[in-house]
């Protein structure tokens, strides 16, 4: 730590301590209502994303303890996760300055780094140079702890140097003290996403966790051009015999109701518009005339979106039925689930796979990440390109 750094951490304590010397630690009320066991449950609550109640034990081991440096490090992280930046900087300078241990720095390090992550926009355009400099600083101090290379490795994923990424998820890898499966989802995303890149014209949507329903007619239309493939292929029917004019009707006195009414001024508008047009399962209005654009879409619904361009490109009505009255590969999803014929279409025919392979669970309600959708669809323009 330079001069300067420790006259500023010598002054956080000075303030805290002169500011804080009128409050007194609140009292225990139970054999655990220690500040470490707070820290550590709210370290849980947040990886469950409750962040809420993660706040709170975190709050409740600063109140027991007002020195206890780990207690503003966690503050800091959830209040970061709350995307309030500039509280969240100041609980960890805070819990920085209190920082005694080497373990509580580089969990410091750790905490401003992952701070940074949440809130890039706030951080400012050397965000990414800000997160480098306090990895630095926590791998000099613990060499050993996965924490720092695994967000360094998101960090990296990010800002789209795969291969970097890729060497910052090996070394938690190699640690395999903790982070260990995250580590190794981390590095089979960046393998989907290399695989989904070249030749995709919004490359932008495979770096995303999860996507959206706007996200998707995005896709449908720009990777599998959904608007031109429908074109002819439904037979319309025309009514052109004579109907008498109904006595009552009177013009003037009908206003059309938009097919979404939340969409007008959608950035993805015109792809919404073009696969509400095209009619694609999964992705009309909703019955009071919503389009919700921003609701993320479950594996399940990706699912029947895919059944349903592949029955009506193939004209095989049977697809969307022949699964029914057998029996469930997956464990999680039962054979009179109403998307249970879709997740069998699209997984026998190797569009789309079971969330985790070692336990054969489909996770029907969970999102889909952009690198996941856009490799599904790269297999499924394969299969369409023979009808």
């Amino acid at each position: 730590m330079t001069r300067n750094k420790q006259i500023s951490a010598f002054l956080v304590i000075v303030l805290f301590l002169v500011s804080g010397c009128g409050k007194k630690p609140a009292v225990p009320q139970a054999e655990m209502d220690t500040p470490s066991h707070h820290v550590s449950n709210g370290h849980k609550l947040l990886n469950m994303g409750q962040t809420d109640d993660a706040l709170r034990e975190f709050e409740r081991a600063r109140d027991l303890d007002p020195a206890f440096a780990r207690a503003y490090i966690g503050m800091g992280i959830a209040l970061g996760t709350k995307n309030d930046y500039e509280k969240g900087l100041e609980a960890l300078e805070k819990g920085e300055g209190l920082a005694k241990e080497d373990g509580e720095k580089s969990e410091a390090h750790v905490g401003f780094m992952r701070l940074t992550l949440q809130n890039r926009d706030k951080a400012g355009d050397k965000w990414l140079k800000k997160l480098q400099d306090h990895f630095r600083q926590a791998v000099k101090i613990s060499p050993d702890k996965p924490d720092a290379y695994y967000h360094m490795g998101v960090a990296y994923k990010l800002n789209k140097n795969f291969d970097l990424a890729k060497a910052q998820f090996g070394k938690v890898l190699e640690i395999h003290n903790g982070l260990v499966a995250e580590a190794d989802q981390e590095f089979e995303t960046i393998q989907k996403i290399e695989r989904a890149l070249p030749g995709a014209a919004i490359a932008q949507i495979a770096l995303l966790d999860k996507i959206t329903r706007a996200d998707v007619a995005a896709l449908f239309i720009e990777e599998l051009k959904i608007d031109e493939l429908f074109k002819n292929r439904a037979k319309k029917n025309f009514n052109t015999s004579f109907k008498a004019p109904d006595a009552d009707f009177k013009t003037g006195e009908f206003v059309p109701v938009p097919a979404a009414t939340d969409i007008a001024n959608h950035v993805l508008r015109a792809d919404i518009q073009a696969v509400m047009d095209a009619g694609v399962k999964g992705l009309e209005p909703y019955p009071d005339h919503t389009f919700q654009p921003e609701k993320m879409i479950t594996r399940a619904e990706f699912a029947i979106m895919i059944e349903d361009i592949l029955a009506k490109m193939s004209a095989d009505l049977t697809i969307s039925t022949k699964n029914f009255g057998g029996d469930s590969p997956f464990p999680d999803v039962r054979s009179d689930h109403y998307f249970f014929n879709a997740i069998l279409t699209c997984t026998t025919r190797g569009i789309m796979k079971a969330k985790d392979v070692a336990t054969g669970e489909f996770d029907p309600m969970g999102t889909v990440s952009g690198a996941e959708a856009m490799n599904s669809l790269r297999e499924l323009k394969i299969q369409l390109a023979k009808y």
